[in-house]
């Protein structure tokens, strides 16, 4: 939403959506976020004025960052504490009397007019999105979690729990999101593509009465400050579709085109026309820069000691942000409590080793050639990010993991906070459970039918949908529904 001096800039008529969704209310319209990790995608939504109305997560440490960030009250009860508005196993939505009791506890808001007929066209709820796990589809995923053939990984099928949820709920739209590793795995070595798996099976929707696109976009053409490419298949319920017609190309040739289907149907925003420039990461992170950390790390690089006690820096180093983006991820969002306002919380520093802080710091020097053989590291390769992108933008991705990138000022990864923003989490969004894990508690250990994984907040954020890619998709959304609903 940012240009690169942190102002709005390219969608401008979303960018005034999004700065009027948070001083004023709008016309809430309801949705359904499975799979939502810490809620980034539900973040998003919000941001224009959608609500959410039901929540799946698994993680319960995920779970907990989801709720603690959600202030509205849908029947008159906060939905942070209704249990009734949750579930953790998708498959509690696989059973008829559980997606009965969900119905019925839905129709019963009040605050929203959520109807699920038995017969006619399908329900008044508004949107179901949803990003199944995706560590068995991107490439490093699979690495890190050892290599077994994706069709013997459970949550690599979650995609058609997803799909039989939206044929229960027949809501007015649904989104699909994933990696873009999605559309290149295969399911076993010798298997076919996982891409033609699921998008058959959305694309079997089509029967039930929806309207279903593709589309590959990059997060970066959002104000994201990373590339992040990702894959999307949208859905619109054909009586909707046709009364926003107006605003969409319903042509059936669209289906196969899996690049940018959506994006020439009108389902989503198109990057051509409505790209925002991302923020520098001077900018974006700059305020955050703590001269007693850079001591600190100075110190310990050349003794390998650091002071007693917990690293970090509680309160903002830059007492008042800068303009643009830095004032929006510390200000006050409509309806968020005020002592969540103005506190830095997650800006916890790693103790690194002293010869860590020797490869970051050679890392960080434009001028200091090839790195010495005893400082490398064979497990990836790690970059100093740059205090401004050049004229290719972003080309990062935020993972689960935060040892990929260096500090462009200082000798360290970026703290959960500053992995946050790369997110465009807003500063008073509070993250629950463990800073980090490591090893097979995050990864689990497919190979020995061990999928549990640990959720720690780096690969909370790092699983999130980016802020403003969310607030695009949605703003997109809510044109169509405006437009087929008039409002209702």
């Amino acid at each position: 939403m940012f240009d690169q001096d942190g102002d709005f800039g390219g969608a401008r008529d979303l960018g005034v959506l999004w700065s009027r969704a948070w001083s004023r209310p709008l016309r809430p319209y309801s949705m359904v976020d499975l799979f939502a990790g810490c809620g980034g995608l539900s973040l998003g939504f919000e941001t224009v004025g959608f609500e959410p109305v039901f929540v799946n997560e698994l993680n319960p440490h995920a779970m907990d960052t989801y709720r603690a960030n959600r202030f509205h009250a849908p029947g008159n009860e906060p939905f942070a504490t209704n249990d009734e508005l949750k579930c953790h196993d998708v498959a509690e939505l696989l059973d008829p009397a559980e997606v009965a009791a969900v119905k019925a506890c839905l129709s019963s808001l009040g605050t929203h007019d959520l109807r699920f007929p038995s017969c006619g066209p399908g329900s008044t709820l508004d949107v179901l999105a949803g990003g199944p796990p995706c560590q068995g589809f991107s490439g490093i995923g699979h690495r890190r979690t050892h290599s077994v053939d994706r069709e013997k990984v459970p949550s690599n099928h979650l995609y058609a729990a997803m799909a039989e949820v939206i044929e229960s709920l027949r809501p007015r739209i649904f989104l699909f999101e994933n990696v873009r590793g999605l559309r290149h795995a295969r399911w076993s070595a010798s298997g076919g593509l996982v891409w033609d798996s699921v998008k058959k099976r959305f694309l079997q929707l089509e029967s039930k009465g929806y309207v279903v696109r593709a589309a590959l976009i990059r997060a970066r053409d959002f104000g994201v400050p990373q590339n992040r490419p990702r894959v999307l298949i949208i859905g619109i319920r054909r009586d909707i579709a046709e009364d926003a017609s107006d605003l969409l190309d319903l042509d059936p040739g669209l289906a196969e085109d899996d690049d940018r289907g959506a994006i020439r149907a009108g389902f989503v925003p198109d990057p051509a026309k409505d790209s925002v420039r991302p923020p520098g990461l001077a900018n974006l992170l700059g305020d955050l820069e703590d001269p007693a950390i850079a001591g600190i790390l100075q110190e310990a690089k050349r003794t390998g000691r650091y002071p007693p006690g917990e690293l970090k820096t509680e309160a903002y180093p830059r007492p008042k942000p800068e303009k643009g983006v830095q004032s929006w991820l510390r200000g006050q969002w409509y309806r968020v409590p005020a002592e969540r306002v103005g506190r830095l919380t997650e800006q916890v520093y790693s103790r690194h080793s002293k010869t860590v802080l020797e490869r970051f710091s050679w890392i960080l020097d434009p001028d200091a050639g090839e790195l010495p053989p005893e400082l490398r590291t064979k497990k990836f390769r790690q970059v100093a990010l740059p205090a401004e992108w050049g004229k290719d933008g972003p080309f990062i991705t935020a993972t689960s993991l935060p040892d990929d990138y260096v500090h462009y000022a200082q000798p360290r990864i970026l703290t959960v906070r500053e992995w946050a923003r790369l997110q465009l989490f807003p500063d008073w969004y509070v993250f629950k459970g463990p800073r980090t894990t490591g090893g097979l508690r995050r990864a689990g250990n497919p190979r020995e039918g061990r999928f549990e994984r640990e959720v720690p907040m780096y690969t909370q954020v790092g699983n999130a949908v980016p802020v403003p890619l969310a607030a695009a998709i949605a703003g997109r959304f809510r044109l169509i529904l405006d437009r087929a609903t008039g409002g209702r």
